[in-house]
């Protein structure tokens, strides 16, 4: 399957190259390792540590494309080609082939969806989320622990921010748990058998998932009434009414202690599809337990929305493969 999708890309991986200067890494291999890597595959905690296993393991190797006796990519040389990649949307374009994949096969729903969020932890440190307007403070007693009193002191997005990652933004889950550096990961699923169509990672601010979940739903090509399942948290008149506008019938869990009362009407809450999308909201959880278990994406080890961002969505295309490999197993007759 990453062959096909391979070659499908290779004019775009063409333009990547450098026209002078020393040969980089293939992108093709660079890809193929970012698979093993991300810890989609394998669970690979670093890329220094992705370099070792490459060196010694035959099978991956193999995966990767290097002979027996090819001499393995230095850390630092892999991190600044991969790097190059993120100006090309090469994990977007890779995760947009995976599915085509699967819905010419059928095995991808083009009419029933399912949008949410959840929090990624940044690679920040809380002693990091300092007042935007400090000045110079004196040495800390410990250049690499220093200690921090925040006792008494209100801290906010809007006068604080990470000074080893300021895109991450303070959050928490819900009310009453801790706050964290995060940001917010969105995903949108079809029903037929949870593969993700696509993703986002956005700001974790209040309203991420909203605002994430109509930039997902834009481009959805569905022939027919499309319907979109969600929690109470997209209960809200501009989600609903955003549905509406793109022919979609918004299929969200309602939330009766909402002021003003649910924004999804009677009839469509009656409606057995209603139900049968509530029941398949629960696959997204799924996805979200895997890219945070086995591909490592609980607490991201990149920095900045771009990155994280790239990361997440070729995390999902690796999920997709898996997936992808365990519905064609399935459906291989008995010999």
């Amino acid at each position: 399957m990453v062959d096909e999708i391979l070659k499908q890309l290779s004019p775009q991986f063409h333009k990547t190259y450098a026209k002078v200067g020393r040969p980089s890494i293939p992108p093709e291999q660079l890809l193929r390792a970012q698979l093993l890597q991300l810890q989609m595959l394998y669970s690979v905690r670093s890329e220094r540590l992705l370099m070792e296993e490459v060196d010694y393991n035959i099978l991956f190797r193999w995966f990767v494309g290097l002979n027996l006796d090819d001499p393995v990519w230095d850390a630092t040389v892999f991190t600044k080609n991969r790097d190059r990649l993120l100006e090309a949307e090469v994990a977007k374009e890779f995760l947009a082939r995976v599915v085509a994949q699967a819905r010419a096969k059928g095995w991808a729903s083009d009419e029933r969806f399912t949008v949410d969020g959840t929090l990624l932890e940044a690679w920040a440190s809380v002693k990091s989320f300092q007042p935007k307007d400090q000045k110079d403070s004196p040495p800390p007693d410990d250049p690499g622990n220093p200690t921090v009193n925040f006792r008494g002191e209100r801290r906010s997005n809007q006068t604080h921010e990470s000074k080893s990652d300021p895109e991450a933004l303070l959050a928490r889950k819900g009310a009453g748990q801790e706050a964290k550096l995060s940001y917010s990961g969105n995903l949108l699923v079809e029903n037929r058998n949870g593969l993700i169509v696509s993703s986002m990672v956005w700001e974790a601010t209040g309203t991420a998932e909203r605002y994430a979940a109509m930039a997902l739903l834009q481009p959805v090509p569905g022939t027919g009434r499309v319907t979109v399942g969600g929690d109470k948290g997209f209960d809200t008149a501009e989600f609903v009414r955003e549905c509406w506008n793109l022919h979609m019938t918004p299929h969200v869990a309602q939330n009766l202690a909402r002021r003003g009362g649910s924004a999804i009407d009677g009839r469509t809450a009656r409606h057995a599809g209603d139900r049968l999308s509530q029941k398949k909201w629960q696959r997204i959880e799924e996805c979200f337990g895997w890219l945070k278990t086995i591909a490592l994406l609980r607490q991201v080890r990149h920095r900045g929305t771009l990155k994280v961002d790239w990361m997440f969505t070729l995390a999902c295309a690796a999920y997709n493969l898996v997936r992808t490999r365990n519905l064609m197993a399935a459906t291989v007759p008995a010999q």
